[in-house]
């Protein structure tokens, strides 16, 4: 008969949430816990950054834009084409810049810094 062991899990793993550094601005650093799974996003919204999404992580604006660190934005799945698309319809493009609706939050991304721009267009408004 064969014996199954229990899977060992290291004390605190099962609670382990990846943390982002957003940079205002101005400078001005938060350290935010970030949901695996969640969109970077989603992640701004429920930690009052201010960042207007207005499409709502439907990918029809660019008001999510954030300039990712240099030394995180390999480490980040390449931009689709859809998502380049309304890059190109951006203020303040940078060659690190992404959407955050675009990025999930995985536990490869604890520790992510990234810049919200000093502008953002918001093509939807009227």
């Amino acid at each position: 008969m064969r014996r199954i062991l229990p899977r060992l899990i290291p004390s605190g793993a099962q609670n382990f949430m990846p943390k982002v550094v957003f940079i205002d601005p101005n400078g001005v650093e938060r350290n935010v816990e970030a949901p695996l799974g969640k969109s970077l996003m989603d992640v701004a919204i429920d930690n009052n950054i201010d960042m207007e999404a207005a499409c709502e992580g439907a990918l029809a604006c660019s008001t999510c834009h954030v300039i990712v660190d240099q030394g995180w934005f390999g480490k980040l799945e390449a931009p689709d084409e859809d998502e380049e698309d309304m890059l190109d319809l951006t203020s303040n493009l940078a060659p690190t810049s992404r959407l955050a609706c675009q990025i999930t939050m995985t536990d490869a991304l604890d520790g992510l810094v990234v810049r919200l721009p000093s502008r953002v267009a918001n093509l939807l408004r009227v």
